[in-house]
């Protein structure tokens, strides 16, 4: 199991500490680095200042929402990064909800959501295979545009850049059964939310008989301390954020992915008191359980003991959410 550092998003302005970080998980010898946007830093951005400086670190986005632009501009991006890096990038991919596609985005949330992100997929690797001009007849993703509101005068274009590589991988943020499916038929790998090392079924059957090089990499929240239930606190308001507020009340994927590992009452409590204004209490409703077995939280010996049943199961990367640069230094130490 290869170890990745996740860095997410900035939040009210750029981390000062983001760079030192990654550079210091590629001493430790972690294989990736990764980044994400919500509605403020992009993803590309803060990955192509690392790349600058660092050399080996594979560089990842965690994810780059489908939204925020055309799947031939996305392909741009990473063609790009991964030249002036040598070959690192990883694309990771997701679609985003509701809240955010159509109030931050002001596109409509496509009805087909797997449609959605099969088309855009599809166009992402016809510009990285640069085999012929970019064509797709399209619902969400026609290309050439035929609408009865353009011109007309559109054609069919390959990219100008050879892409470096054309089988540079294409990772998918999937929460639902169906979505987890069609991402093992056609992407390269899986960046799953919530992982538990328990409760693998909760994904579906989806994830036995995998390619060989198919990548599972969940993000894991990972503090050395001695405090368990102090440690939790960060895995807890970070769930009360997402399953309370990202998403609409009757619309909220986070909070349905809770409910389908066994926490439905809960995650419906904690909607009910951040949508009421009561996020103190949204976040003290988090079980401890259910933020402890997605997490690594602990004494190193708590931590090296649970780390055995991630190795178990399918995942092959292990993306830790840490800014402390100790508890990084433990993390490789216990999984070298």
């Amino acid at each position: 199991m290869r170890l990745g550092l996740a860095l997410g998003y900035w939040g009210r302005g750029p981390s000062a500490d983001h760079v030192a970080l990654a550079r210091e998980a590629e001493r430790l010898g972690y294989d990736s680095v990764w980044t994400a946007e919500s509605w403020g830093s992009d993803a590309f951005t803060p990955l192509t200042w690392i790349a600058a400086q660092t050399s080996r670190i594979r560089l990842g986005t965690a994810v780059a929402q489908m939204a925020a632009r055309s799947p031939t501009t996305t392909a741009m991006h990473a063609l790009t990064l991964d030249h002036l890096s040598g070959g690192r990038m990883m694309l990771g991919l997701g679609l985003s909800g509701p809240q955010v596609v159509e109030g931050w985005y002001g596109r409509p949330f496509p009805r087909s959501p797997l449609t959605a992100t099969r088309e855009y997929v599809d166009v992402v690797r016809q510009v990285l295979r640069r085999e012929a001009p970019v064509e797709l007849d399209g619902r969400f993703h026609p290309l050439p545009y035929r609408g009865t509101d353009g011109t007309g005068l559109g054609r069919p274009l390959k990219p100008i850049t050879h892409p470096l590589r054309p089988d540079l991988p294409v990772l998918l943020g999937a929460e639902g059964p169906k979505n987890v499916a069609q991402t093992t038929r056609i992407a390269d790998g899986w960046l799953p939310l919530y992982w538990s090392p328990s409760r693998p079924e909760v994904y579906g059957p989806h994830l036995t008989g995998l390619a060989d090089d198919f990548l599972v990499a969940p993000m894991v929240r990972v503090t050395v301390c001695d405090d368990v239930a102090e440690g939790l606190l960060p895995v807890k308001a970070m769930l009360g954020f997402y399953i309370g507020g990202m998403g609409h009340a009757a619309r909220n994927f986070h909070a349905d992915l809770m409910a389908r590992m066994g926490y439905e009452e809960e995650a419906r409590r904690i909607q009910d008191l951040f949508l009421s204004g009561r996020r103190e209490e949204a976040v003290l409703a988090v079980p401890d359980a259910f933020a402890d077995e997605i997490s690594l939280v602990g004494p190193r010996e708590r931590i090296a003991e649970r780390l055995e049943s991630w190795r178990k199961g399918p995942v092959t990367d292990l993306l830790a959410l840490s800014p402390d640069p100790h508890t990084l230094r433990v993390l490789a130490e216990l999984n070298s």
